[in-house]
C-alpha cells in the first residue's frame, strides 16, 4: 500500500466519522429545540383559597404554548361529546345558578404559563355550592388532547374523579 491510499482511507474514515458527528450533533439540537417548546398541560381541582374561586383549572406548566387537537367529556361515566357550551349546559342542566365557563376546542392555543379555570364559581360556599363540587370531582371528566408546536404528539390531560 502505498502512501496516497492511506491517505485516502484516512480521508474517508475521518470524513465519516464527521458526518456520524455532524448526524448526531443535529439530532441532539432538534431533541433539544422539541423540548424547549413542549407544553405541559395540568388540570386540578381548586377550592376557595385567597380569591374563594372554586372549579376544575387548566395549567400550562410547560415551556410552550399547548395547541388543543381534541376534547372528551364524560359525565357519570357517559360521554356527552366535547368541552363546548353544550357540553357545559348538560353537565350544570340540574344547577339553579350557573358557574362561569371556559371553552377549548379544536385550534384553541393555552400560552406558557397560562392558567384559567374551564369551570368555576366566583365565591364559593359549601352550603351554596355542594352540589357544584359533586360535579367537578366525582362526576365530570374533561380530557383535553393538545399537541405543541412541531405537531404530532398527541399529549393529553385530564382530571379523574376522586
Amino acid at each position: 500500500m502505498n502512501s496516497d491510499t492511506v491517505t485516502a482511507i484516512s480521508a474517508t474514515a475521518i470524513a465519516l466519522c464527521s458526518l456520524w458527528v455532524s448526524y448526531t450533533q443535529t439530532r441532539a439540537t432538534r431533541q433539544h429545540n422539541r423540548q424547549s417548546v413542549k407544553p405541559l398541560l395540568e388540570m386540578r381541582t381548586v377550592k376557595g383559597y385567597d380569591d374563594h374561586k372554586a372549579g376544575l383549572q387548566i395549567i400550562n406548566a410547560g415551556l410552550g404554548p399547548a395547541i388543543v387537537t381534541n376534547s372528551v367529556v364524560q359525565l357519570d361515566g357517559e360521554t356527552i361529546g366535547h368541552w363546548n357550551l353544550h357540553a357545559y349546559h348538560l353537565a350544570t342542566a340540574s344547577m339553579s345558578a350557573r358557574p362561569k365557563v371556559y371553552c377549548v376546542g379544536p385550534g384553541a392555543v393555552i400560552l406558557a404559563g397560562q392558567t384559567s379555570f374551564l369551570l368555576h364559581v366566583e365565591t364559593f360556599r359549601d352550603d351554596e355550592h355542594d352540589g357544584f363540587w359533586e360535579l367537578v370531582t366525582q362526576r365530570l371528566v374533561i380530557e383535553i388532547h393538545y399537541e405543541s408546536l412541531y405537531g404530532g404528539e398527541n399529549f393529553r390531560a385530564a382530571l379523574s374523579p376522586f
